[in-house]
């Protein structure tokens, strides 16, 4: 497919609920199902109904530091049941892509938790501490708040003996119960800027976390359900799969105006009852305006207009396909302020 025929200049409807339209729901976790270790609202009852429909629901994480299996029962502790097999991790698609790379037994430097090391097992390979246990890779994923400062010097070590860098995802920040914090992708440029290194990265929106997601679930029509643009909505773009954007994390309308076309998706809702539905179409063209339910969006000089009344969220898919189609290729910089406003955001 040329790049121009994958130019999104508008959000997709869908004549049925997307948990009948899709087989598999690839969830990110973090601002889709819970926030702060909590579930979103909405969230438990969604997936509940989802499931019961015969999707099945698995959940992509770019958080290296956990289990599948601690995941997993944090999941279900939420009520939403979950078995380890359902969570693929940023750990597991870094360390198969690593175990591509290095004899069978090979010893690894591990720089984060233990959901690294029980990736790296999986695939027979043996985690080591220190860059003096003659390890033949460096693997760095995020390692929770009280990671040591030591830890960046014992992978700078390594790296500059010429050993080959691995990081499981690149995400600069992750969400606390207390706010935004540093990502691994922070701790990253911490070894990148010691050592002038650049890991082999794995996770979204890269393909080989893709990759590792439908090695894993064995998916045949998936959707992707994520709140990011930059590593969700990007890495379904990569895969080349539809994605249904969700507004409970981090990404808010006015970012999602501004989308490039990687980072435009298929679908816009609320939260994960959109999958319990189907997605309006918006209708018309640039001249005539946009339409989505009882709103009509356009461009007038550098700024978005809408006209109408009805449900925010249509007028907000009204906008994306004025806002987009105008942008075409780049990203959106037209006004929305006002017209935002109008919708209450």
């Amino acid at each position: 497919m040329a790049e121009g025929e994958r130019v999104r200049n508008r959000p997709s409807g869908s004549a049925t609920a997307l948990s009948e339209a899709y087989d598999t729901a690839l969830l990110d976790l973090d601002g889709v199902v819970y926030a702060g270790g909590e579930a979103i609202t909405y969230a438990v009852e969604s997936l509940g109904r989802a499931r019961d429909g015969g999707m099945r629901l698995a959940y992509v994480t770019n958080n290296a530091l956990r289990t599948p299996d601690a995941v997993a029962a944090h999941l279900t502790e939420l009520g939403v049941p979950a078995e380890s097999g359902d969570v693929i991790t940023s750990a597991q698609a870094v360390a198969r892509l690593i175990a591509e790379h290095v004899p069978r037994g090979a010893r690894v430097l591990v720089i984060g938790g233990e959901g690294l090391r029980v990736a790296l097992r999986e695939r027979g390979l043996e985690p080591v501490e220190s860059a003096d246990d003659d390890p033949v890779a460096v693997v760095q994923g995020y390692g929770g708040p009280e990671l040591p400062w030591g830890r960046f010097a014992e992978a700078s070590y390594a790296i500059a003996r010429g050993l080959p860098w691995f990081a499981s995802n690149t995400d600069l920040t992750i969400p606390s119960a207390r706010g935004i914090a540093p990502g691994n992708g922070a701790a990253v440029e911490v070894v990148r800027i010691a050592t002038g290194a650049e890991p082999r990265v794995a996770g979204k929106p890269l393909p080989p976390m893709h990759r590792e997601t439908i090695l894993r679930t064995g998916a045949e029509r998936p959707l992707v359900v994520g709140d990011r643009l930059d590593t969700d909505i990007e890495g379904a773009f990569n895969g080349g799969v539809d994605s249904l954007l969700v507004l409970t994390g981090v990404t808010d309308p006015a970012r999602l105006l501004a989308a490039v076309p990687e980072h435009r998706p298929t679908y816009v809702d609320a939260d994960l009852r959109g999958l319990l539905t189907g997605q309006p179409e918006v209708t018309g063209a640039e001249g005539d305006g946009y339409r989505c339910g009882g709103w009509t969006a356009s461009v007038r000089g550098d700024g978005l207009a809408l006209d109408g009344e009805g449900e925010a969220l249509d007028g907000l898919r009204a906008l994306c396909a004025a806002a987009w189609t105008r942008a075409g290729t780049e990203a959106s910089a037209l006004d929305a302020g006002k017209a935002l406003a109008r919708l209450g955001w």
